[in-house]
């Protein structure tokens, strides 16, 4: 095989490649999580890092305090991921 028909089979694999990733990203579902609520409770957590942030979720979201997490909740050790702030 030639320099240029590698080339060009190379180039042709790529794009093919960039078509098929594009879509599937197209294809991907609305985000369905709901974002952190921009409210009082909430509202000294805007401004902080997320890490920072997140050391306080347990403090209301943990069973038995005021907004409990539902049962079937994912571990919840990156709360800021998935919800994110508006």
């Amino acid at each position: 095989m030639t320099s240029n028909r590698k080339k060009l089979l190379a180039n042709g694999l790529f794009i093919a490649g960039s078509l098929v990733i594009l879509g599937v990203l197209l294809d991907a579902p609305p985000e369905t999580t709901k974002p952190l609520p921009h409210d009082q409770n909430h509202e000294r957590f805007m401004a902080m890092d997320k890490k920072e942030a997140e050391r306080f979720c347990e403090q209301c979201h943990a069973p038995g305090k005021q907004v409990p997490l539902p049962a079937n909740h994912p571990p919840p050790n990156r709360c800021l991921f998935c919800h994110k702030r508006k």
